[in-house]
């Protein structure tokens, strides 16, 4: 079984700029992601889940110390590979976890049909159909954008570079290749996110030169709701 581990994860706003010049360096120390095409990005499509009250959404504009957020996730328009994410964050450190699904079971549950996931044979399917059940947690957003993705085996760190982000407004149409969305971050402003164990080597922080930009705390999903 594997062990789960909460990580480190910092983020930060770049611009065009800041982007080739931090690639760059990148190219020639770090690998990049199975999902990369050939000019090194993929999409992501994600469906974030919360409650009538937005609970998700609350706990992250407050800075709870303790939060989760549900989502379901696919790459590059490909539903074949579909999988349910739970995000926590507890002391400033996060966990992911995640369960496979077919599109049929998404298509089940984007309809209402939640009962097999009781019977779905994994924790974190369970613990979803107990949250839907007494929390009324339900499928609210949809946010699309592309990541350029590097690997640097020593530390177990990925970065990632994410950029035309947007929000499908009040849509839960998840496989539908033609959602419009809607542009949240304006300016030419990147989203850079940096995931680490225990420590950060010191040639990562020069190439992202983490020391001279402040980290904030951003949230793609936070940042669509601002639309509804």
């Amino acid at each position: 079984m594997k062990t789960l581990k909460f990580r480190h994860e910092k983020k930060h706003y770049i611009n065009i700029a800041d982007y080739y010049s931090i690639r760059t360096r990148l190219k020639y120390i770090a690998g990049t992601d199975k999902f990369a095409g050939a000019d090194g990005t993929y999409k992501i499509r994600s469906l974030y889940f919360d409650t009538p009250a937005n609970k998700a959404l609350i706990e992250k504009l407050e800075s709870f110390n303790h939060r989760e957020k549900f989502r379901i996730r696919f790459y590059n328009d490909d539903p074949s590979y579909i999988k349910l994410e739970k995000k926590s964050k507890t002391n400033g450190l996060c966990l992911k976890r995640s369960a496979p699904l077919t599109r049929e079971q998404c298509e089940q549950l984007l309809g209402g049909d939640i009962a097999w996931l009781a019977g779905a044979g994994h924790e974190l399917l369970v613990e979803l159909y107990a949250k839907m059940k007494h929390q009324l947690l339900r499928p609210k957003t949809v946010v699309d954008y592309r990541r350029e993705a590097y690997i640097f085996e020593p530390g177990n760190i990925r970065i990632t570079i994410d950029r035309d982000i947007g929000s499908g407004l009040f849509s839960q149409d998840l496989f539908n290749p033609n959602l419009p969305t809607v542009g949240i971050i304006h300016g030419g402003y990147i989203v850079l996110e940096v995931k680490y164990d225990e420590f950060l080597p010191e040639i990562i922080q020069d190439i992202i030169q983490t020391n001279h930009r402040r980290s904030t705390a951003i949230s793609k999903y936070a940042a669509c709701r601002m639309y509804g």
